[in-house]
């Protein structure tokens, strides 16, 4: 929701140039084979062609004029705007990165921001859009955009503590009301996030209610009822963001393996960038003993959340599985370091140590785990007796 409000950050800057270009019509001529053009002409027609959606047109215009005006920030944000119109983010990246370092407007930050979401490159999206929300406080946009980024890097108390005061003054906003309650759900404050989700019901059943219904039905292991609400999601609105990764995940807890991968391969297709299913499928692959095909998902799933324990892990344990072992050795021995009590990475690394004939270190680690799955059984007798 918050990338649809953030795709109005897109618009041409031409118009407030045209004055200034318009000076040089009858003096100044741009060539585009035999034609002859004054600069207000071209920058004219590139507005034009953008707007209707000749995009191929608009950015043959805005190169024929930056081939003779380089350095006009602007029209180097337009030609941005019409690339990544065209899908072509990479590029589009290259020229808001150019129109920022001539003129560091933040409509053109925003720009740059929302090219990097659309290519999954959210924590370079977020760096972005908290200067852009520094420099225009008042503006909707950058806020919710941020609010999704946080979403999909699992950031869900930064949502909460970002949106809890639009709440109050933007309640009757959807768009707002839901990306709150979903954070809320998702940070296990269910009753609080059942708040929400009773104003959202007020309008009436639709796929927003349902999967946010599923996935507080998962948080509480209500696996059935999950399922349900989340079936009834993919019923009303198919095409509802990350509502595939959790039907996914609500067939995956129930045992339905085939369909759970059926569901993250739909995830996928709506959404490359889905963290969660790519995680998904390369836990589902790696169980297969698919362990090439894992890692390509393991990997993309790590490039959308960088130093994510619990991925980079998966990737280590399928390394390992590979052969790989000084690689997934060296990869286990970096997550135990920042995360010591990873019980699951100390066993791997055990293995690791084994198999490269380093038995006092694969028996320490084995001790190790001893100690962690002792250290839990106490835990979790000692909350049975206090019930």
């Amino acid at each position: 929701m918050g990338s649809r409000s953030a795709e109005r950050a897109s618009v041409s800057l031409i118009p407030r140039l045209l004055c200034g270009f318009a000076v040089f019509a009858q003096s100044t001529v741009l060539l585009a084979g035999r034609t002859a053009r004054a600069p207000a002409d071209v920058l004219k027609e590139a507005e034009t062609f953008h707007r209707a959606g000749k995009l191929d047109q608009a950015i043959n215009d805005y190169k024929l004029f930056l081939e003779q005006y380089p350095d006009v920030p602007q029209v180097r944000s337009d030609l941005g705007a019409a690339l990544a119109g065209a899908g072509r983010y990479e590029e589009a990246i290259a020229e808001y990165q150019r129109a920022l370092q001539l003129d560091p407007l933040p409509e053109i930050q925003l720009n740059l921001s929302l090219a990097y979401y659309k290519i999954g490159k959210l924590s370079l999206a977020v760096d972005g859009l908290k200067k852009v929300r520094a420099e225009l406080p008042g503006d909707l946009r950058p806020v919710m955009l941020l609010a999704d980024c946080d979403l999909r890097l699992g950031q869900n108390k930064e949502v909460v503590e970002l949106l809890s005061p639009l709440e109050r003054s933007h309640g009757d906003d959807l768009g707002i009301i839901y990306m709150l309650g979903t954070a809320l759900v998702r940070d296990g404050q269910v009753a609080k996030g059942q708040v929400i989700i009773n104003r959202i019901l007020k309008n009436g059943d639709s796929a927003e209610a349902r999967l946010l219904l599923g996935t507080t039905k998962l948080q509480v292991n209500d696996l059935s009822g999950a399922l349900t609400d989340l079936q009834k999601a993919v019923e009303l609105n198919p095409n509802l963001p990350d509502l595939y990764s959790y039907y996914g995940l609500a067939l995956m807890s129930t045992g339905d393996q085939a369909g759970a991968q059926k569901a993250f391969e739909q995830a996928l297709k709506n959404d490359p960038n889905s963290f969660e299913s790519n995680l998904r499928m390369g836990v589902l692959l790696r169980e297969d003993q698919n362990y090439g095909a894992a890692l390509q998902h393991l990997r993309h799933a790590l490039d959308v959340r960088p130093g994510d324990l619990g991925v980079r892990y998966q990737i280590a344990a399928a390394e390992l599985s590979l052969g790989q072992v000084e690689k997934a050795r060296s990869d286990l021995e970096a997550i135990v370091k920042e995360a010591a009590n990873f019980t699951e990475a100390h066993v791997s690394l055990a293995t690791a140590y084994y198999r490269e004939k380093r038995k006092a270190d694969g028996d320490r680690e084995r001790a190790i785990v001893a100690k962690l799955v002792a250290e839990k059984q106490a835990t979790e007798k000692g909350v049975r007796a206090a019930q």
